[in-house]
């Protein structure tokens, strides 16, 4: 029998429309696409607790059906390899001393206007 691999679990926070949003994904990836992480395998708690945080639960249907998502280098604040599943929230930026960074591209390779 064949001991089992515990799987990675990462917690990602990253800006999104003015909030910072903290997801927990199994796999974060650049995929090859220049200037985005992939994030996939979403982690949600259990729909059968019976304490429901409102925050994680408007995650979960935003998050519903969606195999893979694309987020921009610039947005994502923090990456971190965790051992346990936290709870998923969206956190408003106002009052925080989170500042995203400016994103600058690469000599050759500005955004056609």
């Amino acid at each position: 029998m064949k001991p089992t691999v515990p799987r990675s679990l990462y917690r990602v926070s990253f800006l999104h429309q003015g909030k910072i949003y903290e997801v927990f994904v199994r796999q974060v990836s650049d995929q090859g696409l220049w200037g985005f992480v992939s994030l996939e395998d979403f982690v949600f708690g259990q729909k059968t607790e019976r304490v429901i945080d409102p925050g994680e639960e408007r995650l979960r249907d935003e998050f519903s059906g969606v195999r893979r998502a694309l987020i921009p280098l610039h947005a994502i604040f923090r990456i971190d390899e965790v051992s346990e599943e936290g709870t998923a929230r969206i956190i408003p930026s106002e009052g925080s001393n989170v500042t995203p960074l400016p994103f600058v591209y690469p000599a050759g390779r500005e955004p056609k206007k």
